[in-house]
Parts: structure tokens; C-alpha cells; sequence
């Protein structure tokens, strides 16, 4: 990205941003007594919505508690719609949306949001994932009109400023952002080795949101703007407007900015999404990393998607597991054998066909990797016997702080507009927002420890093993 702004653009990192949003967990045993005994209390989001003819739907939430408003639109678009040979697609556009289109200059959505007053980064950007790309700004109320301009002009006249010279542009920044976020970053490629191990290659999230760089290269303007006619439209879009507005104003503003934006084209079906609950047999990788200051261990398993009735009990079970320092795994790991300095679970929110849950372990300079990994992987064999109702509320309880206050911001990431267009992409129910903490309420020690022996085994584990590499001379292994 270009460091001319104050602002990054962000590829969708699912262990920032989680469903329930958890917070930072070293606030989890400050939370936790308090917590323990009283529920979070709920918060009841109240909207209305509507579809305009072209297929747009729009979701409004008022909110007068202060003077700002938050605009997001978010597509049904992610990297799980790319093409065999056509990957990246969806992150590159990820950029390509904020270099202009007709009426804004490259730059200029920026500029002008922030000289109304946004924040670069904090209040306007914009992230790709698996399952969908959104974009958001959250300005002062009286700057409402000026955020749906913007996001309604690069929907509609993108393409029109889309060249030979800006496509190549913005490839060499994507191939420079995989340079400095996975390719030169300790561990960087974990992600992508996860997803190539845990789904078939037939699978759409067999391959990395960021996409193969040779197939960025060999992509043509025609074949970008297909993938932008299909997806970025708004009949595959939801467009949220939360927080100080007038929802009559807001109305007529929408139909305005938006209403003469045409349908995209038929949109692909997708394929080979269906799975079988275990991946068939262990897999495992040691990497030779020469950006690893210390060896470091992931452990993953194939789980029931972000879609299933267990949705709820996924996300509770990575962090009753290993949520924070007060865990079962960091209690053992960390504290006891004194063998990491810091352990983490969290799942990857997957909708479709399988989710992925994820355990990871960070051992000292001089700790041994395979003594790391068998440390883990002994705790992941025993995780049954250390799931009690006591960690399940403690953590049950943070959940529920984190979503609500989540929803109490208007914008940003896990604010209330994101959480809305969320729960409207994904299962086409925004009333979602008001339902989840019940979902997570009804999650069992017993379910848990069910999802453990079921899924938790040595035919559906993937592990990779970093271990600190020198650099030869050459600069490489």
C-alpha cells in the first residue's frame, strides 16, 4: 500500500476479527469474576430494511446517542468465489476500489472523508475474506450524503477508469503486500499451508485470500472486469447505514446515489463445497523459517462451519481451551512447564462446508520445537479433561461483553453496521444481531466435550512445525 495516507488497507486476518469478537484476552481474568455472576445484559438493535429494484439491500439503524453516522457496504464476494487460475481477484480489488473511479480521483475517497472528518484506517477502510469484501466510513451525521456518494460512484463507474497501467499498479502493490506480510513475516505462511491441508484443492478455500501471484500476472483488464460486473454489484450487496440519521432522508438519499446502479451479471454457483467431518489422516509440516526468532506450532482440525447449530460451541471451545492466561492450556504451557510464552485458539468463521479451528503454541529462543509440539499436542489429546463449567461461563461471559460492546460502537470492525451487513450476507437475517448470545447460552460442557472427541483427533490434525532457520549468504536457506 502506498504510505502517502494515514490509513491501511487490511486483508481480512480472522484472528483480529472473530464472530463474537473476543477482546483482547488479557482482560479475560479481570472480566471474569464479576462476569462469572452476571450476565452481560442484552442490547436490542432495532432496524428496518429494504431491497430497490436493482437488488440492493439496505439496512437502517438510528442510533442519536452521538453525532456520527457509519456507512458500510459489504459484497458477497470473497475469495472463495474465484476461479482455478483466477485467484486474488477479490483482494486486488480490495485495492482497485480506493484509486477512483468516474467522478473521484485516485485518492480522493480518502481525502475527502477525512477532511469531513473520519479517520483514516480507525473510521474508513475496507477487508477481504474468505466468505465476503466490505467497505465502510463512519463520518459526522451532517456528512452522511458525501460517504453513500463515494461508495455508490466506485460501485458504478469503477470500471470505467479501469486501465492496463492502473490493473498493473495495483498487482505490484498486492505482490509487495504478500512480500511483506507473509513471505518476509515469522510464520507468515502459516494460513495459506492451513488451508491447503485442512480443505481439498477442489475445495474454494483451498487457496489463500490473497491469491497466487502468477495468476494475478496472467490476469487480464477483461478478466478483472467480469469478476467485477458479477460481484461487485447491488444485487450482491448489502448496504448498512447506522448511528445519528433520518431514515426518510436516508431513504431518498439511497435510492439518489444508488437506485440507477444496473444488476451485475449471473452469479456462479459454487463448487465442491461439500465435505466429510474429518480431513482422513494427519497431516504434518516442519518449516525451516528464517524470519522465526522461535519455533512456534499450529494445530488445526476440520470443524462444522460458521453455517451449523454448532457454530456457537466452536468459537466457545478455542477459547475455553485457550483463551487468555487464565486457560487450561496456558496454565499448563506457560505457567507449569514453563515450555511456551504463549499460547492462543481461535476459529476461522468458515461458512461453507467445513470451519477450522486453530491452536497455537510460541516456545522461547532456545525451546526445542519438538518438545513444543508434543506439549501441545498432549494438551489438544486431554482437552476433554480440562473443559468445566466454571472456564465455560469465565469465557461464555467475555464472549458476551465483547459482542455487546461491539454493538454499542457504530462503525469500524465489529461495530454495529458491520455486524448488521454480517448477519445479512451470511445467513440473509439481520435480526441475527439480537438472537447470538442466546446461541452462545445454550453451549454445553457436554457439547464441547462432544465436539472435542468427535473432532478433535489425530485423523482430522494438521500441524506445522516453524523452527528458526539461518539465512545462508545467498539470503536463502
Amino acid at each position: 500500500m502506498s504510505t502517502r495516507r494515514k490509513f491501511t488497507m487490511t486483508t481480512f486476518y480472522p484472528w483480529r476479527f472473530m464472530k463474537y469478537r473476543f477482546l483482547g484476552l488479557a482482560f479475560a481474568a479481570l472480566l471474569a469474576s464479576a462476569a462469572d455472576a452476571q450476565k452481560a445484559p442484552k442490547v436490542r438493535i432495532d432496524f428496518v430494511q429494504e431491497t430497490l429494484p436493482n437488488g440492493l439491500h439496505v439496512i437502517y439503524s438510528v442510533d442519536r446517542t452521538t453525532p456520527v453516522v457509519a456507512t458500510e457496504v459489504m459484497y458477497n464476494v470473497g475469495s472463495k468465489n474465484e476461479e482455478p487460475g483466477r485467484t486474488g481477484f477479490a483482494h486486488l480489488f480490495e485495492h482497485v476500489m480506493f484509486k477512483g473511479s468516474k467522478n473521484v480521483g485516485d485518492g480522493a475517497h480518502f481525502q475527502l472523508l477525512e477532511k469531513a472528518g473520519a479517520l483514516g484506517g480507525r473510521d474508513i477502510n475496507g477487508t477481504t475474506a474468505w466468505d465476503r469484501t466490505n467497505y465502510f466510513e463512519q463520518v459526522p451525521s451532517n456528512y452522511l450524503e458525501l460517504a453513500l456518494w463515494l461508495e455508490a460512484d466506485r460501485m458504478g463507474t469503477l470500471l470505467e477508469t479501469l486501465n492496463k497501467d492502473k490493473l498493473d499498479n495495483q498487482r505490484e502493490v498486492v505482490k509487495n503486500e504478500r512480500r511483506q506480510s507473509v513471505d518476509n513475516q515469522p510464520y507468515g505462511t502459516w494460513l495459506e499451508k492451513t488451508g491447503q491441508y485442512v480443505f481439498p484443492s477442489s475445495h474454494p478455500y483451498n487457496h489463500s485470500i490473497i491469491g497466487s501471484m502468477e495468476d494475478l500476472s496472467a490476469a487480464s483488464v477483461d478478466d478483472v472486469k467480469k469478476f467485477f460486473k458479477t460481484y461487485y454489484a447491488p444485487n450482491n450487496a448489502v448496504l448498512v447505514i447506522a448511528g445519528d440519521f433520518d431514515v426518510a432522508q436516508a431513504k431518498s438519499l439511497v435510492r439518489k446515489h444508488f437506485g440507477w446502479i444496473p444488476r451485475g451479471l449471473p452469479k456462479p454457483a459454487l463448487k465442491n463445497t461439500t465435505l466429510p467431518k474429518l480431513i482422513g489422516s494427519e497431516k504434518r509440516e516442519v518449516v525451516q523459517d528464517v524470519n522465526a526468532p522461535a519455533p512456534q506450532v499450529y494445530v488445526s482440525y476440520r470443524m462444522p462451519s460458521a453455517r451449523s447449530n454448532q457454530a456457537a460451541a466452536v468459537s466457545l471451545l478455542s477459547a475455553v481451551l485457550a483463551g487468555g492466561r487464565s486457560s487450561p492450556f496456558y496454565n499448563s504451557l506457560v505457567r507449569t512447564r514453563q515450555i511456551a510464552v504463549g499460547v492462543s485458539g481461535f476459529n476461522l468463521d468458515l461458512l461453507d462446508g467445513a470451519d477450522a479451528i486453530v491452536f497455537t503454541a510460541t516456545g522461547k529462543a532456545s525451546t526445542n520445537p519438538d518438545s513444543l509440539e508434543r506439549a501441545l499436542i498432549t494438551e489438544l489429546d486431554n482437552a476433554a479433561s480440562k473443559i468445566d463449567q466454571a472456564t465455560l461461563n469465565r469465557m461464555r461471559a467475555l464472549a458476551r461483553f465483547s459482542f455487546v460492546n461491539g454493538l454499542q460502537t457504530t462503525g469500524g470492525f465489529g461495530g454495529r453496521a458491520d455486524a448488521l451487513a454480517e448477519a445479512y450476507t451470511f445467513f440473509r437475517n439481520p435480526n441475527r444481531v439480537n438472537t447470538a448470545l442466546d446461541e452462545l447460552d445454550a453451549v454445553t460442557v457436554a457439547q464441547l466435550k462432544a465436539l472435542v472427541k468427535e473432532r478433535l483427533v489425530p485423523s482430522n490434525r494438521v500441524t506445522l512445525v516453524y523452527v528458526p532457520a539461518k539465512k545462508s549468504a545467498t539470503g536463502t536457506n
